[in-house]
C-alpha cells in the first residue's frame, strides 16, 4: 500500500497546484481572452516549456532517476551525491550554452514556431519580447527537475510534488495587480504574467535546493567534467532527447498550424490546461513514483512485483481518468463556460475551447496511459524503445494534423494527439508484453469492467445535471460558478457511489490509504 500512499501524496499536491491553476488560467482568461497578447504570452511560454520537456522532464527524468537510485542503493548515500553533483555542473554548463544562442536568435525562433504571427508585426515583435523574457525559465524549471529526481529517488515526493503551486500563487499575485491597476487585455498585462513565470520558477528553485539540503543532498557547485556517470547519463538520456524531440515536434507542428487560424493557438492552450488536471494528478503523479520503484525491483529481478505494481498503478489511474474523460467529452461547453467566460473571453472562445477540449478528453485515458508504461522501459535504463514509438507518434500526429485542420480547423490538431497517443498506447503494451514485463492479471480485467459501468453511470448524471443547470450557466455571474460547482460534484458523488457499488473503489484500500497519512502526521 506504500505505493497507493506515494499516489495519493503527488496527486494530492498536484491536485491542489492545479485547482490553483485553474483559478490562474480563469484569470488570465478574464484579463487576456484570446486575443493577440494572450496568443504572444501562449506562445512564449510554449517555447519555454517545449525546450523544459527536451531536456528536463523527458530526457532527464527519465535517465537520471533510475541511475540515481541505483547509486543509492548498491553504492550508498554518498556516491549518488557525487552523481548528482557531477550531473548539476554538466546540466548547468549545457542550458547556459542553449539560453545564450536561443536569446541571440529568438526572432528566427518565434517564426518558425508561430510564422501566422508574421502578418501582424506587432504581435509578432510582442511574442519575441515576451519570449526573451520567458526563456531563462527554461534554465530555472530544469534544475527544479534535477533536485525533483533527487528527492524522488530519495522517496521523498512531497516537496517537489507541492513546488508547482508557488509558481501558481505568484501568477494569481500578478494577475490580481493586472485587475487592481485595470491593466486587462494590454501588453503590460503580457509583461507582468511573464515575469511571474520567473519569479516563480525561482521560488520552487529555493524551495527545492532546502529540500534536498534537508535530505543531506546538498549539491555544491564544481566545474563541469565528462565523467563515467555523466557520460552513462548521456548515453541514456540521448534517445529519450530523440523521444522528447519527437513529441515536441508534435508541439512545434500544432502551433504552426494553429497560428494560421485567429485565436486557435489560445483555444488550445485553454483546452489544455483542463485536460491537464487529471492527467497532472493522475499521470504525472504515478510516472513519478513509479520510476524508482520498479527500478528497485528490476534491478532485484523480481519482475513478478513489477507486474504487480503495473497493474494496481493502471488500475488507480483508470479509477480517475474514465471518469474524467468522460466529462470531458460529455459536457465540455459548461466547464469551458464555468471556468473561463468573463471578461475578456467571450461566449465564441467558449465554444471553440469546448470542441478542442472534447477531442483532447477522447485522449486522456492514452496520455495516462503512457505515463504508466513508459518508466518499466526506463527502470531497465531501455529509452530506445520508446523513443522508436515516439518517432512513429509523430509521424501519425503531423499526418494526421495537416488532413484534419483543413477539415475540423483547430479541434483537428487535438483529434490527431489523441488518435497517436492511443497508437502509442499499443506499441508501448506491446513491448512491454515482449518483454515479459507486464499482463493484465484478473483483478485488473475485472475492476476495468466495473470502472466503465460506473463511468457510463455517471455521464448520463452529467448529461442531465447539464441540461437542468443550463438557465443557472446562462445567467452568468457567480451563478455560473455555482453552476460549474454543482456539475462537478454532482458528477463525483454518482461515480463513487457507483464505484463502490460495483466494486470498481475498494473501500478498504481507501482505509488504508487514510490511515497511512494519519500515521505519517502523528510522526
Amino acid at each position: 500500500m506504500s505505493l497507493l500512499r506515494n499516489f495519493a501524496t503527488v496527486g494530492g499536491a498536484t491536485l491542489s497546484s492545479r485547482v490553483l491553476g485553474f483559478i490562474r488560467d480563469s484569470f488570465i482568461a478574464a484579463a487576456v481572452g484570446a486575443g493577440p497578447v494572450a496568443e504572444a504570452y501562449t506562445v512564449a511560454l510554449r517555447l519555454a516549456n517545449m525546450f523544459r520537456r527536451l531536456f528536463a522532464e523527458g530526457a532527464f527524468a527519465s535517465a537520471f532517476v533510475p541511475l540515481f537510485a541505483g547509486k543509492l542503493e548498491a553504492e550508498g548515500a554518498e556516491s549518488a551525491r557525487a552523481f548528482a553533483r557531477e550531473t548539476l555542473a554538466a546540466m548547468g554548463m549545457l542550458l547556459l550554452v542553449v539560453t545564450i544562442v536561443v536569446e541571440i536568435f529568438m526572432p528566427q525562433v518565434t517564426f518558425l514556431l508561430a510564422p501566422g504571427f508574421a502578418s501582424d508585426p506587432e504581435k509578432f515583435a510582442l511574442t519575441v519580447a515576451l519570449s526573451r523574457i520567458a526563456f531563462p525559465y527554461l534554465a530555472l524549471i530544469s534544475l527544479v527537475t534535477l533536485y525533483s529526481g533527487v528527492l524522488n529517488g530519495l522517496d521523498r515526493f512531497a516537496a517537489a510534488a507541492f513546488a508547482p503551486s508557488l509558481l501558481n500563487a505568484v501568477l494569481i499575485g500578478a494577475l490580481i495587480f493586472v485587475f487592481f491597476t485595470h491593466a486587462e487585455g494590454t501588453v503590460t498585462a503580457g509583461y507582468w504574467l511573464t515575469w511571474a513565470n520567473i519569479i516563480g520558477g525561482v521560488l520552487q528553485l529555493v524551495v527545492l535546493v532546502v529540500a534536498s539540503a534537508r535530505a543531506d543532498m546538498h549539491l555544491s557547485l564544481m566545474w563541469p567534467r565528462l565523467t563515467a556517470g555523466v557520460k552513462r547519463l548521456c548515453v541514456l538520456a540521448g534517445p529519450s532527447i530523440i523521444a522528447g524531440g519527437v513529441v515536441q515536434i508534435n508541439v512545434f507542428v500544432g502551433t504552426v498550424i494553429a497560428s494560421t487560424q485567429e485565436g486557435a493557438v489560445a483555444w488550445l492552450y485553454y483546452a489544455d490546461r483542463v485536460y491537464q488536471l487529471p492527467l497532472g494528478v493522475v499521470g504525472i503523479a504515478i510516472g513519478i513514483v513509479l520510476l524508482p520503484d520498479i527500478a528497485r525491483r528490476v534491478r532485484a529481478g523480481d519482475l513478478e512485483t513489477v507486474n504487480h505494481s503495473l497493474n494496481r498503478s493502471l488500475e488507480f489511474a483508470m479509477v480517475l481518468t474514465l471518469p474524467a474523460a468522460a466529462a470531458l467529452v460529455t459536457v465540455p461547453l459548461p466547464l469551458t463556460i464555468g471556468l473561463f467566460e468573463r471578461g475578456a473571453f467571450s461566449a465564441a472562445d467558449s465554444v471553440a475551447t469546448a470542441s478542442a477540449l472534447a477531442a483532447f478528453g477522447a485522449g486522456l485515458p492514452a496520455f495516462v496511459l503512457i505515463k504508466v508504461f513508459q518508466p518499466a522501459f526506463f527502470a531497465r535504463q531501455d529509452t530506445r524503445t520508446p523513443m522508436w514509438y515516439s518517432a512513429i507518434n509523430m509521424v501519425v500526429n503531423v499526418v494526421l494534423s495537416l488532413a484534419l485542420f483543413p477539415v475540423f480547423g483547430h479541434v483537428g490538431v487535438a483529434m490527431a494527439t489523441s488518435a497517436a497517443s492511443w497508437l502509442n498506447v499499443v506499441l508501448l503494451y506491446s513491448g512491454l508484453r515482449r518483454a515479459g514485463l507486464f499482463s493484465f492479471d484478473r483483478r485488473l480485467i475485472s475492476s476495468l469492467w466495473r470502472i466503465a459501468a460506473a463511468t457510463v453511470l455517471m455521464a448520463a448524471a452529467l448529461v442531465g445535471l447539464a441540461y437542468l443547470l443550463a438557465p443557472l450557466t446562462a445567467r452568468g455571474g457567480w451563478l455560473r460558478i455555482e453552476a460549474l460547482a454543482g456539475l462537478v460534484v454532482g458528477g463525483g458523488v454518482v461515480y463513487c457511489l457507483a464505484a463502490i457499488a460495483f466494486g470498481a473503489i475498494r473501500r478498504s484500500e481507501i482505509a488504508r490509504v487514510l490511515k497511512g497519512r494519519r500515521g505519517r502526521g502523528k510522526t
